[in-house]
């Protein structure tokens, strides 16, 4: 297991880290301004879908029914054409309509801002076509337990967006988000290629191929049925946080004008350690707790929730000490260049530290909810996610007016911490005290002091530097 969390941590790595080299290039040429906000609200919408395919939605409802599968290659290719052929209906539906669908994200927004934002939605939202192939071949490697490939992939999409801004860095602010918006797609059609490539090499074309050729004389009716009552739940279970964010750039739009930008820029913050730590480590062990509780070996699936949550934990913990007490120095170092200013630092650093107070509880969440959509309680996982997400759009309501941006992602943290608590109570409290007697808890709580010292000094030391 462990092998595999090295993995797909190492891939997530190394694109995040070029994401954060992307997002400071993109600071220093655009800053936070009107067109910062216009880009945003257009890549809002393929994202958010994005996320909710890449990070678990599919993969979770998808997996266990192609393991039980009688007709794998069949059924994979019959699932594909499906999904696919809604999501370019969808895609031709939004260039056809740019307008509209910009309006549902920015609904506060003048008509001159949802003009200048229309025609980079419909270009952005094919994005999401790429990255539904890049996700459907990226869960036949993860069946392989092949994690690295998906991982790294979004390293291409970085590179070409760093391109697109180093070719027009001195060009007019709108001729630099239509080339951003552009190079979104060259980046997916590159993702694409890598999975393609990596597909052949593990042997799995033969698959695909042999399930399209022999797609209409396998009857796979009953394996698809399986697969659509679990989706629809998963998405919702899945992705609680995507539409919480979704739902708070939008509400930001009703704020001072960069707010949009603050919220993006933390939570780009926020999602590396969620992204390397949390993602990495359940996206690895998902395979292998569902096919212990496949064989009906939930020992195994005991020890292998037990590790994870001590490793999760812990390294969650260490980061969400450093981004509460470094958030200004951190903001500082990475975007406080060019046309991003010390104000737009404290405001981003403000964002960041409310981001950071539900770093555990949406890690934790995301690792106990893998033990109910590997007993198939995908139903059960989206009641929690709707009654969570009620609770994180009652808060940015009531927060939003007194805390402005910071006040949504304090929302998003409060939900977080309510989908946490019901997911544990769903999987057995019993098996959460168990874990929690650990000698690891007096450990936990030891560093917790520790390094709360160290980067507070550190803290300290730094800010007197910068001011």
């Amino acid at each position: 297991m462990f092998k595999s969390v090295f993995s797909n941590s190492s891939g997530i790595l190394i694109s995040r880290v070029t994401g954060l080299a992307r997002d400071i290039l993109m600071t220093s040429t655009i800053g936070a301004n009107v067109w910062s906000d216009v880009f945003f609200m257009a890549f809002k919408f393929p994202n958010l879908f994005r996320r909710i395919f890449a990070e678990g939605s599919f993969t979770q409802s998808f997996m266990p029914s192609y393991i039980a599968s009688r007709q794998k290659s069949v059924f994979a290719v019959a699932i594909f054409i499906r999904f696919m052929g809604f999501i370019v209906a969808f895609s031709l539906l939004v260039t056809l309509f740019p307008g509209f669908f910009t309006k549902l994200l920015a609904w506060d927004w003048n008509a001159e801002l949802i003009s200048k934002t229309a025609p980079l939605t419909a270009i952005n939202f094919w994005y999401l076509d790429l990255i539904f192939i890049v996700t459907f071949l990226g869960t036949l490697l993860q069946h392989k337990e092949h994690f690295f490939t998906t991982a790294f992939s979004t390293v291409w999409l970085n590179i070409a967006m760093i391109a697109s801004l180093m070719l027009f860095a001195h060009s007019d602010p709108k001729t630099i988000v239509y080339a951003l918006s552009f190079s979104i797609l060259v980046g997916g059609l590159l993702q694409v290629a890598t999975h393609l490539y990596t597909i052949r090499q593990k042997g799995l074309l033969k698959l695909l191929v042999g399930g399209w050729k022999y797609r209409n004389r396998k009857d796979v009716k009953d394996e698809e049925s399986k697969f659509s009552k679990l989706f629809f739940p998963s998405v919702l279970g899945n992705s609680t946080a995507q539409i919480a964010s979704f739902i708070d750039t939008s509400l930001a739009s009703f704020l001072a004008a960069g707010s949009v930008s603050y919220l993006f820029y933390a939570n780009r913050i926020f999602q590396l350690p969620f992204a390397i730590i949390a993602l990495a480590i359940t996206t690895a062990l998902f395979p292998s707790i569902a096919k212990a509780i496949k064989n009906e070996n939930h020992t195994l699936a005991y020890q292998n929730l037990h590790k994870s949550f001590w490793l999760l934990s812990a390294l969650l913990g260490l980061s969400v000490l450093g981004g509460m007490l470094l958030s200004e120095p951190i903001i500082w170092l990475l975007f406080e260049r060019g046309a991003f200013t010390l104000q737009d630092t404290l405001n981003t650093a403000d964002v960041l530290r409310m981001y950071m107070i539900g770093l555990i509880p949406f890690g934790l969440a995301k690792l106990f909810s893998l033990y109910l959509y590997a007993m198939h309680k995908h139903v059960k996982a989206a009641k929690i996610a709707a009654a969570s997400l009620i609770v994180n759009i009652l808060f940015s309501l009531i927060l939003m007016k007194p805390l402005g941006a910071a006040g949504l992602a304090l929302a998003g943290s409060i939900g977080g911490a309510v989908q946490m608590y019901l997911t544990m109570r769903e999987v057995g409290w019993k098996i959460v005290f168990d874990i929690l007697k650990s000698v690891y808890t007096l450990y936990f709580i030891f560093g917790v002091a520790l390094f709360w010292g160290g980067f507070y000094s550190l803290n300290q030391y730094l800010v007197h530097l910068i001011r």
